[in-house]
């Protein structure tokens, strides 16, 4: 539940080091539909970026629905000043993903929003039992793997199913720490450690231009 201090609303820790926020947070019911045009959801996006207490943080990640909407327009322009390390953007490995995906791609480049990378969801199925890997989504025009070598975008990793996901996220749980041998843990921590770089060297770029 969202609590207003003198400060603004905070956040709701999910973990010590966790804070979120959501307009889920904000309805009388979880199952109630947000029915809104663009200049009520960017009213609102503006409110979270201006009036949540997030304090001292290392990280703000701002997640946006698929596609290139007043959403994602709305948060270029709010955060134009504070230079924003880039964007990380999913997909999965069937055609009709990338189609949306190269559309983002265009977007961050008209906009002049970095690209950090590419990470592919749903990239295969490891076994848990056998270990062997099977094609859920065959990624039959090359996957993301090909096309970031056309864009000339990096690719950060890929991710494979694994039933633990969604039961650790129904527990609200955390995957990571649920199933720390698993192929798509290694996964996620090498995907973070190279976003992590990647926002070390943007910052340290941006204070030499200082």
């Amino acid at each position: 539940q969202v609590h207003q201090s003198g400060s603004g609303w905070s956040p709701v820790y999910v973990e010590e080091n966790l804070g979120v926020m959501s307009v889920g947070f904000l309805l009388s019911s979880p199952d109630d539909a947000v029915i809104w045009r663009g200049p009520k959801k960017n009213g609102l996006i503006k409110q979270f970026l201006r009036d949540v207490d997030w304090g001292e943080i290392d990280y703000l990640i701002i997640d946006t629905p698929p596609g290139t909407s007043d959403e994602h327009l709305s948060v270029v322009q709010y955060l134009s000043a504070a230079h924003i390390d880039g964007a990380v953007i999913i997909t999965t490995p069937q055609e009709v993903s990338l189609q949306d995906v190269r559309k983002e791609i265009n977007f961050c480049h008209k906009v002049k929003l970095p690209i950090i990378g590419v990470v592919e969801n749903m990239s295969g199925f490891i076994c848990p039992k056998c270990k062997n890997e099977s094609q859920i989504f065959p990624p039959t025009t090359g996957g993301a793997e090909k096309m970031c070598q056309n864009l000339n975008v990096s690719l950060l990793g890929k991710v494979p199913l694994d039933p633990q996901i969604g039961k650790s996220c129904d527990r609200g749980q955390s995957f990571l720490s649920e199933a720390p041998e698993s192929p798509a843990t290694l996964s996620y921590r090498s995907i973070i450690q190279r976003i992590q770089e990647y926002c070390d060297h943007h910052q340290c770029q941006e204070e030499k231009m200082i």
